[in-house]
């Protein structure tokens, strides 16, 4: 599928030489952060990608409040490759990714500096790579899980596989795992509702060209981004993976749905009401 060519070229030229430079002057510093364990290996990522959303023309308008419990496994629907840029900017935490990334040029780089776990889609390789979110849950790491698998439209979003949520099962320093839904709608381009038809610009699925896809998405105008944190909960609450993956979706469903429309809708109500804090009300435009 390839987008209509629209856009200003001038600016898509502009916005990847002021990426290309803030990432190649940033490399070196992360590298050396992450291979000497600093620090600023966690908080360097949060400051890029905020600048990055800002070169790229996203605004993030925020939902809620990220639980304050480390560590805590952020489960996210996914529309597009900026879901990085986006959720990297609100959040101190590295990404769970399908190992294909770790092959991709530049980009499993960038992957790899963040400390990105990726996993394996193979089940012979499946149990050690979800052992590995485990180890780094258990050293207080809050991770970032994609639970459809692969991106969608952006007009809903696809099954989680409950599978992935079986990580959800440790109990790192002997407590149950904090687990927060997270919504991310692609809501306006310009301050003007973003339709069906424009969706496809910045969400990335199916057949798209990576190359060319982003050359679109970054030559249009300011695109909004609303990312919405919902209550954290934990497995105890559900009893099963199974049913703390249907209940995620179900928050995350409801919470995509309310931002394409525009209207708020009521939070669903976990079983047995959440021991959880660190989340808030109001909107908060975090880049």
């Amino acid at each position: 599928m390839t987008a209509p060519s629209i856009g200003s070229p001038t600016t898509a030229l502009l916005r990847l030489l002021a990426y290309a430079g803030l990432t190649l002057a940033l490399m070196p510093v992360q590298s050396l952060a992450v291979t000497f364990g600093w620090p600023l290996r966690k908080r360097l990522p949060q400051w890029y990608h905020r600048r990055t959303c800002r070169i790229l023309g996203i605004r993030v308008e925020r939902h809620g409040r990220p639980a304050r419990r480390h560590p805590t496994l952020f489960v996210a629907n996914h529309v597009s490759y900026l879901d990085i840029e986006v959720l990297g900017a609100l959040l101190r935490a590295s990404f769970v990714a399908k190992s294909e990334v770790a092959t991709w040029p530049f980009f499993s780089w960038l992957a790899k500096l963040q400390e990105t776990v990726f996993v394996e889609r193979r089940v012979h390789r499946a149990a050690e790579h979800r052992d590995e979110m485990a180890r780094r849950l258990d050293a207080g790491d809050d991770l970032i899980l994609f639970p459809e698998g692969t991106s969608g439209d952006g007009n809903g979003i696809l099954a989680f596989k409950s599978a992935l949520f079986s990580v959800a099962e440790r109990r790192p320093q002997g407590e149950p795992l904090t687990v927060q839904p997270v919504s991310v709608s692609y809501t306006r381009l310009d301050g003007l509702p973003l339709g069906r038809y424009l969706r496809p610009f910045f969400a990335w699925y199916g057949d798209m060209e990576l190359g060319n896809h982003l050359w679109h998405a970054i030559s249009l105008g300011q695109v909004t981004v609303v990312v919405e944190f919902h209550e954290p909960v934990t497995i105890d609450q559900f009893g099963s993976r199974k049913a703390l993956s249907d209940y995620c979706y179900g928050v995350v469903a409801r919470g995509v749905a309310a931002a394409l429309s525009g209207q708020r809708q009521p939070a669903l109500p976990a079983p047995g009401g959440s021991k959880q804090d660190g989340t808030g009300q109001g909107a908060v435009s975090a880049a």
